[in-house]
């Protein structure tokens, strides 16, 4: 009888090693959510999706869940869902974030970027290794850069110099955009890009500025009379990186890291290529739809510029801690 029961019990035990070691093999999920409409062309969306296929391709035991369009936190959310752990990956507008950390102004700075291979260069940059630090700080770290160009559009005028934005309620990314509009005369209506297209139908927002991915994933061309395209003298441009929860990455194993590390790569070396297409994609869609497209010159550029350095640079050097360091960093990159 005594054998018996040793013999169960050893039974019993080997069971359940047996499940306890099946469970533990079971493939980690994780949960990654943005704004941006899913499976519609939109290039941030694509670059989570490639994220998540090359992770499962690398048959690590982890996959990564996509939860597209604002369905799982709504934009302004996702910051603080992703620091406390609640969410694991993201794909970011930093500037969203500058109310709790007020330098990530900085990646969305007026005239600070212009061109995609200026962006390309500041990856690289001192500038760019503080801002990942300030993040990483914070509870994150970045598995891919972003940066998008961005556009003006108005149902009023063309938005040229800065004389012409005058007396329109306009809708910016982030603080320092609005200061420099306000400061050119415009009156402001804060909101993500995922309601300016409401804003503008219900005649909340006259005009907007927001990146060209998003002026064509949002069809926002049913909805302006103008656009201002990029061209060679972007005045706006975004850092809108694919962001992971620290403590989550913290929790994997070296090789789970290591295959979140590269397809992060893999994803920014796409996107990188991917999103210089945008910029023509925007003035061909619109100008399709019937909407006119002008680009701002260089004396409009020049223009603009200086009501920045008076406003927006002026209050981030002055009011955020290390602001004046950042921008003297950001703008040393040739």
């Amino acid at each position: 009888m005594t054998g018996t029961r040793s013999v169960t019990r050893a039974l019993a035990l080997s069971c359940a090693l047996a499940f306890a070691s099946s469970a533990f093999a079971q493939d980690i999920t994780l949960r990654a959510s943005h704004q941006f409409p899913g499976g519609k062309g939109d290039p941030r969306d694509e670059m989570v999706q490639m994220i998540a296929r090359d992770v499962d391709a690398a048959n690590v035991g982890l996959k990564i869940q996509v939860f597209p369009g604002s369905s799982l936190f709504k934009p302004t959310e996702q910051w603080g869902a992703l620091t406390k752990g609640q969410l694991d990956i993201t794909s970011f507008p930093l500037d969203y974030a500058s109310g709790r950390v007020p330098q990530f102004s900085a990646t969305l700075m007026p005239g600070l970027v212009r061109n995609f291979d200026r962006a390309e260069r500041l990856n690289d940059s001192p500038f760019m290794q503080e801002i990942k630090k300030i993040i990483e700080d914070n509870g994150a770290i970045v598995i891919s850069d972003a940066w998008l160009s961005g556009a003006f559009a108005s149902k009023k005028a063309c938005i040229t110099n800065p004389d012409s934005i005058k007396g329109q309620v306009t809708r910016a990314a982030g603080p320092a955009f609005e200061q420099m509009l306000a400061a050119a005369g415009a009156s402001i209506s804060s909101m993500p890009s995922s309601e300016i297209y409401s804003g503008m139908q219900t005649g909340v927002l006259d005009a907007t500025n927001t990146s060209s991915a998003s002026f064509v994933s949002y069809r926002l061309f049913e909805q302006v009379k103008c656009l201002t395209a990029p061209g060679e003298n972007a005045l706006w441009f975004m850092y809108e990186p694919v962001l992971m929860s620290k403590r989550v990455f913290d929790r994997l194993n070296p090789d789970q890291q290591k295959a979140i590390l590269a397809a992060g790569k893999k994803a920014q070396d796409w996107f990188a290529k991917e999103v210089r297409n945008a910029d023509k994609k925007l003035v061909d869609t619109f100008k399709g739809a019937g909407v006119e497209v002008v680009e701002m010159s260089s004396d409009d550029y020049d223009a603009w510029l200086k009501v920045a350095q008076e406003s927006a640079y002026k209050n981030f050097s002055e009011k955020v801690k290390g602001g004046d360091e950042l921008i003297k960093k950001a703008l040393a990159v040739q």
